[in-house]
């Protein structure tokens, strides 16, 4: 890097520096506007700052290993999730508005009541705020390590390649450098800051992919995407460019289907990805970062409205320019051991100097924009639901507010410490998979079957985190088949939480009424609490699901006629676009809104 590439980076970090520092007084009056902005923001705010939330800079280096190990087919592991993700838009991102609640785990005394609901509430905030949210940062801060490793900074300060820096180790060094970057403007402003720098953030990350896919593919080591096309399958002994490694029998005969001899996935873990990953994960309802966003959302439309652009920005615009710049690291790096690192080096080969600083200045808004999400995010369960709930009940809210400030001081310092001793993107991302594995349909269920009880959803979070804890870093436990680690967590979860449901009481009536009264879910599964309250669904569960079906057709129509033309394959294309049609059309006609008092509000 030059003179003008850092001095690009550091205005950026200046401006970012700038505009947290500024909203900080709008984020101190409050704890609902240092954590929900004051339940205000509009739709286009709130969704692009969810999708700046899924784009971190461990975000590219995690594709190019990917799909340098297994191909385009292995980002089914990550775009299996866009089935919960549609259902969030009719489905879930409503309910979570009209539940008011600051966080998910406050929804659990909502939900349900007495002292169950009290431990769960905080078990829950401790088990997602500490290990299983710090975990989290501690990958995305590996990832700025490893940029910052081939970057060469320190060799670019003066330092020899594994000398130390004022006695520490350098990627200790980073570590800190990248923790405290962060907590300033993320601790000071809260969700104001975090949302407002997200919206820059997050197209200047997704220009900056664009920008590298751009230089990569016009190398003369690639030569166009025609180039690309051919060269890949030349450097890799597998089906690198199947988007679902299926092959057919004799003549395109579809009876004879069968899994590709060359695929980079096992047929065990594709299904695990599409059956069970998506509804089993502790985000099958929303969950976490996303749900923060749509309880602060100004009203029910603009949640729904924000989970559409965050679908349609997540899956359809930002895959494509990862998954190209992948590619060519392939055909350029043939030998490159540790496939991650291919995009930062084709950044410092190929570009020039100026969009190179630009290219890391969107890496590092990517950065910041996830981990001051995972800060803000962690803070809010350890102030709202431990603190607040169990400790000072009776705090202030300037209290509050400074608590949330040392609280997000004590997340970045834990995710600093899980940074420091993780050593791979990839193996790191699927262990927070793993341990979140198993709760999910509790989750789903809870807001339409009235029988589902605290101490159902304490036994599967519980027996998920320990399943998948123990199923990935216990040896002589460790199940290596990605696919069959979640079959088995989910069957002893569910199992477990199924059990233990039976053998415990139901929640009060007068619980279950007050929760149907304030939500007002659709289904069949709350017909008691319908007849004595009187009041009608706000939603058909019927209605919503087939509208989630048609936009899942849509959705995966348009991520798939994109590959197809990028990677000029123009049946598939078309057969895609065709499919999309289908998908927008049927989704036009179920637009007319369900009678919430019909037959439809109750199926």
């Amino acid at each position: 890097m030059q003179v003008v590439d850092w001095l690009i980076v550091l205005s950026y970090l200046i401006a970012s520096l700038g505009v947290g520092i500024y909203l900080s007084r709008r984020a101190s009056a409050s704890l609902e506007d240092f954590f929900i902005s004051g339940r205000s923001l509009p739709w286009w705010l709130a969704g692009t700052s969810m999708a700046a939330t899924t784009f971190s800079i461990d975000t590219p280096l995690y594709i190019a290993g990917v799909v340098g190990n297994r191909g385009i087919a292995g980002n089914w592991e990550w775009w299996a999730f866009a089935m919960s993700h549609v259902v969030l838009i009719y489905v879930f991102a409503r309910l979570w508005r009209r539940s008011e609640v600051v966080t998910d785990a406050a929804l659990l005394e909502v939900r349900y009541g007495g002292r169950p609901a009290a431990i769960l509430r905080g078990i829950k905030a401790f088990l997602f705020a500490v290990p299983i949210n710090c975990i989290g940062i501690g990958y995305v801060m590996l990832a700025a390590v490893k940029v910052i490793g081939v970057l060469g900074i320190w060799t670019y300060l003066g330092f020899a390649p594994g000398e130390q820096v004022l006695g520490m180790d350098p990627k200790l060094l980073t570590v800190i450098g990248v923790s405290v970057l962060v907590l300033v403007y993320a601790g000071f402003s809260g969700l104001w800051g975090v949302v407002t720098t997200d919206f820059f953030q997050f197209f200047l990350g997704l220009a900056g992919a664009i920008v590298v896919a751009v230089y990569a593919v016009r190398s003369p080591e690639v030569g166009g995407l025609a180039g690309l096309v051919e060269k890949v399958p030349q450097v890799t002994s597998f089906d690198v460019l199947a988007f679902i490694p299926f092959t057919l029998g004799e003549g395109g005969n579809w009876l004879g289907v069968g899994w590709s001899a060359f695929a980079g996935i096992s047929a065990s873990t594709f299904m695990a990805y599409v059956l069970l990953q998506w509804w089993t994960f502790r985000r099958s309802d929303g969950g976490g970062e996303f749900i923060q966003r749509l309880v602060a959302a100004k009203d029910e439309a603009e949640a729904e409205k924000a989970a559409w652009f965050f679908n349609l920005m997540h899956y359809v615009v930002r895959t494509w320019p990862w998954v190209i710049v992948a590619l060519a690291a392939l055909v350029i790096y043939p030998d490159l051991e540790d496939r991650e690192l291919g995009y930062p080096r084709l950044m410092l080969d190929f570009l020039p100097a100026g969009m190179l600083g630009l290219v890391v200045a969107s890496l590092v808004a990517a950065f910041m924009s996830t981990v001051s999400t995972s800060i803000n995010w962690g803070a809010s369960y350890l102030t709202h639901d431990l603190y607040q709930r169990f400790l000072r009940p009776g705090a202030t809210q300037r209290e509050l507010v400074a608590a949330g400030r040392v609280a997000s001081v004590l997340v970045t310092l834990l995710g600093a410490v899980a940074a420091f001793f993780a050593q791979d993107v990839a193996a790191v991302f699927r262990l927070v998979i793993a341990i979140g594995t198993g709760p999910g349909m509790v989750l789903i269920l809870r807001w339409f079957w009235w029988r589902i009880n605290a101490w159902a959803e304490l036994a599967a979070m519980l027996a998920g985190f320990v399943t998948g804890l123990f199923t990935t870093v216990v040896p002589v436990l460790t199940i290596e088949d990605f696919g069959l680690r979640l079959f088995v967590i989910t069957v002893i979860t569910s199992a477990i939480w199924i059990t233990v449901m039976y053998l415990t009481p139901p929640e009060a009536p007068e619980t279950l009424a007050a929760f149907y009264r304030k939500v007002r879910p659709g289904g069949p599964g709350w017909r008691r609490q319908r007849a004595a309250t009187g009041l009608p669904p706000a939603q058909s569960l019927r209605h919503d699901l087939l509208r989630s079906g048609a936009a899942l057709v849509l959705l995966f129509g348009l991520l798939f006629g994109a590959g197809g033309a990028l990677l000029l394959r123009w049946d598939v294309a078309l057969a895609m676009a065709l499919l999309a049609l289908a998908g927008g059309m049927a989704l036009r006609r179920l637009a007319r809104p369900a009678s919430a008092n019909g037959s439809q509000a109750t199926g």
